[in-house]
């Protein structure tokens, strides 16, 4: 069955994934963008306007709105950073509820950065710890995590009686696809510098692009599950483990290992945070599991093969 689905922020590396996935299986795609270039409908991503038409009847809304993380923490980007999301957040709510053909689903970004940093245990939405209270975590490690929960309470309280929510805890998504975090990875191996990072031993929770994909595709299909939904592979790894297995795929045998203080320095340099790397973060798609959700890459080892070759063939 065709589908409108409405992409608020959907001209960044997931939004390109899902816009080229959800179109050729045939399904009309509507992009919400602050820049309104190409075929894309313009929105400020805080106030109502003409954009609202297309959540008006559509199937199912996305939304990914949001700065991007990869910066410094400072006070202007925090701002940015907390308003793009809460902003977007509520009024795509307004929209919604103001709708008379309301969308039957609204799938709403979340992020897996909302768990506490740990290694004893990985988290799953039953029985997972929200961070925030960890001793001796950075200032900026509670600052992403009070954007995360403030991203989750916007959606929660929009009033929306006849659509589903469902919050997408995300993993990093992993694609071929230049300008990702996958060519992040590829670029530090193929510089020989993806070696264990402050020791590596902090957990990695990724997914592939597909099992992403298809995770949103199992959701909309699936009209009992609503509420936070960690969408990461079940298999997380140590980082250490993580850059040895792409060093593997790539075909390097070498990997020079940094130090924290290097990292802080690199980070410093790049106008980025050490958090991306250093936060253990061990998060398992527990109700996709339960609910017989089948990964089709569900360990690092065959989707980071899958990845090089797909990244080599393009």
């Amino acid at each position: 069955m065709v589908k409108m689905i409405v992409l608020a922020g959907g001209t960044g590396q997931v939004g390109t994934i899902l816009r080229r996935a959800f179109a050729a299986a045939g399904h009309e795609v509507v992009i919400l963008s602050r820049s309104g270039r190409g075929s894309t409908v313009p929105w400020d991503g805080r106030t109502l306007g003409p954009w609202a038409e297309h959540v008006d009847g559509a199937d199912v809304v996305v939304n990914l709105a949001g700065r991007s993380v990869d910066c410094r923490y400072n006070a202007a980007n925090r701002r940015a950073m907390m308003d793009s999301r809460v902003d977007s957040t509520r009024v795509l709510g307004e929209a919604i509820a103001r709708a008379s053909d309301p969308p039957a689903l609204w799938l709403q970004s979340s992020t897996a950065t909302i768990y506490a940093h740990r290694y004893d245990a990985p988290n799953d939405e039953r029985t997972g710890i929200l961070g925030g209270d960890e001793p001796g975590a950075p200032d900026t490690w509670r600052f992403s995590i009070d954007v995360a929960k403030a991203w989750e309470r916007a959606a929660s309280e929009a009033v929306t009686p006849h659509t589903r929510k469902v919050l997408l805890r995300s993993a990093m998504v992993m694609s071929p696809d230049r300008g990702g975090v996958f060519d992040v990875l590829l670029r530090l191996v193929r510089l020989r510098l993806a070696g264990p990072a402050a020791g590596g031993r902090q957990y990695v929770s990724w997914i592939h692009h597909e099992d992403f994909v298809a995770a949103l595709r199992w959701l909309i299909e699936h009209d009992g599950v609503e509420g936070a939904v960690n969408v990461a592979s079940p298999n997380p790894l140590p980082q250490r483990e993580l850059f040895a297995q792409l060093r593997e795929a790539w075909g390097t045998r070498i990997g020079l290992p940094a130090t924290r203080w290097m990292l802080e320095a690199g980070a410093l340099a790049l106008r980025t945070e050490t958090e991306l790397i250093l936060k253990s973060r061990r998060v398992v798609p527990g109700r996709l599991l339960e609910g017989g959700f089948a990964f089709a890459r569900p360990g690092w080892d065959g989707a980071s093969r899958d990845l090089v070759a797909a990244r080599r063939a393009g």
